[in-house]
């Protein structure tokens, strides 16, 4: 094995690295795990290197250290690299584990039973696999965090007083996603969007705000379907509006996610409603001469869904009673639920629904007021269907799977650690994203339009009689016409109106909409 500490590389896994150089931390570690046993796990988003320069940086995916920086010739050394620069991917360290075994770590941990990186690897060990190492608990020390607060965002946790550790996890070790703390989400966190979301509401008539609320609703209801490719009826859209309005009232569990599944699709409108049972899937299309599936994700496995969900909802009570900032907790939960893809149909409507959900439960959004995220997302459905790919690609080449009878797949490999162990942060970077895009831009835009609406509607009143059904339907018309109203439209419908009313009413319209709607 000592070839592979000393092999300098300018390529790994397809990675070009930005000079030659020694493969550190989990780069080393994935090498070494693919050469001893052929598994291929997921790349981090960054890897590391060492060099013989004297030059520290970083670059792309890669980030270079020096020649000082260079571990020992051991899979334990690299280990420590890895907690020391790159934070924790715990399924490249579940699978060092194994191959390193419990002897081994043992007597690594038993060589500095007190250091900060071999007491946090002990119980990271104890925590997967729910199995004590041979070594006595440790009576001294000061604690010392599982999580490095610097690199990766984490809760406040509790002692373990065995290991002199905080486990400050955001999971549990059935579903533990873990996000990089980066400039961007710190920038984000800073400015206090869920004040500015109060803020800007304070000087809105109350009336005017519940109008807008339930504008929005329906709005981020019909958004929410047309990511999926549909147009739902105004019935159908109307009862999804009122699940989202009643977000963070009722418990996330096995139950509501049935419940809310047969809202979106109808009841008994599927043949297999509910959680999976027996029953596998994937989302993508069939070969169009011998129907295998080609897919572009694979959902987890029916046998791993009991573990998975039950992670799931404890991480989510675990997240929502800490100080762990609420749009990290909703792009957890929901992307964790969509990437575990439990039911049959509906997935990504509730996994939208989860971010409504968990904002609300938060505190981050008003019970009053929908926050219109679906309506954001849909408005960058090309950078959010490159979140999914992101996540989703490189593993489908890690699964195992063959066509069944009925031409879906059925997964020959143990996946589980595909679905719970994983960095969640270009999804939060995401979701930050669409979050200020709702704060600065969509629900601005609702409110200006309420108002502008309003005003013209009292304009046209002044001018000539008219029920308020008709007039809603005149300036929806112009809306759709840039503020003109058509000659079939008028003929078909306004055929009373002289031809100097409509004039004065479009006039009102430009002056009160303008030419850019």
């Amino acid at each position: 094995m000592n070839n592979v500490y000393s092999q300098e590389v300018s390529v790994f896994r397809g990675r070009r690295l930005p000079e030659r150089g020694f493969l550190a931390g989990y780069a080393l570690l994935l090498k070494v795990i693919e050469e001893q046993t052929s598994q291929r796990l997921p790349l981090p988003t960054y890897l590391s290197i060492y060099t013989s320069k004297h030059q520290k940086y970083n670059q792309d995916n890669w980030r270079v250290f020096t020649i000082r920086h260079q571990p020992g010739n051991n899979l334990q050394s690299h280990m420590v690299f890895a907690l020391k620069y790159e934070g924790i991917d715990l399924q490249i360290l579940k699978e060092t584990f194994i191959l390193l075994g419990d002897k081994a770590l043992t007597q690594m941990i038993l060589d500095e039973p007190t250091g900060q990186y071999a007491r946090r690897l002990w119980f990271l060990y104890e925590w997967m696999f729910d199995k004590p190492l041979n070594i006595p608990d440790l009576k001294r020390g000061t604690y010392v965090n599982v999580i490095d607060e610097s690199q990766q965002y984490c809760i406040s946790g509790k002692n373990s007083t065995r290991h002199r550790v905080r486990n400050n996890m955001p999971g549990t070790v059935e579903f533990c996603p873990l996000i990089r703390r980066t400039e961007k989400l710190e920038r984000f966190i800073e400015d206090g969007l869920d004040q500015k979301i109060r803020q800007g509401f304070q000087n809105v008539h109350k009336d005017l705000l519940r109008r807008t609320a339930a504008f929005l609703l329906l709005k981020d209801s019909k958004a929410s379907f047309h990511i999926e490719g549909e147009k739902p009826s105004p019935l159908r859209a109307r009862n999804w509006g009122s699940i989202i309005g009643s977000a963070g009232k009722h418990p996330l569990n096995k139950e509501e996610i049935e419940r809310l599944q047969q809202v979106v699709i109808g009841r008994d409108k599927l043949r297999h409603m509910g959680i999976r049972d027996k029953r596998e899937g994937f989302i993508g299309e069939h070969d169009s001469e011998d129907f295998t599936p080609i897919p572009d994700h694979i959902s987890a496995k029916s046998d791993d869904l009991p573990d998975l969900l039950k992670g799931l909802f404890e991480t989510n009570e675990i997240l929502q009673d800490s100080e762990y900032p609420a749009v990290l907790t909703a792009a957890t939960i929901a992307f964790g639920f969509v990437y575990i893809h439990p039911l049959a149909d509906g997935n990504g409507r509730i996994h939208r629904y989860i971010i409504h959900h968990v904002l609300t439960k938060k505190g981050f959004a008003d019970r009053n007021i929908i926050f219109p995220v679906s309506a954001s997302i849909l408005d960058h459905l090309t950078d959010y269907q490159k979140i999914l790919e992101h996540h989703s690609s490189p593993r489908l080449e890690l699964i195992n799977w063959e066509s069944t009878e009925d031409y879906n797949t059925r997964i020959l490999n143990e996946t589980k650690d595909l679905y719970r162990y994983y960095d969640m942060t270009l999804e939060a970077e995401f979701l930050f994203d669409c979050v200020k895009d709702t704060i600065d831009r969509v629900i601005p835009h609702e409110l200006d339009y309420l108002r502008k609406y309003d005003k013209l509607t009292d304009q046209i009143k002044d001018l000539l009689t008219m029920e308020n059904t008709r007039v809603d339907l005149l300036i929806k018309f112009m809306h759709q016409n840039e503020g003109r109203l058509s000659k079939t439209k008028r003929e078909k419908y306004f055929d009373f109106l002289k031809e100097e009313q409509v004039k004065q009413i479009e006039q009102y319209y430009q002056e009160i909409f303008g030419s850019n709607q």
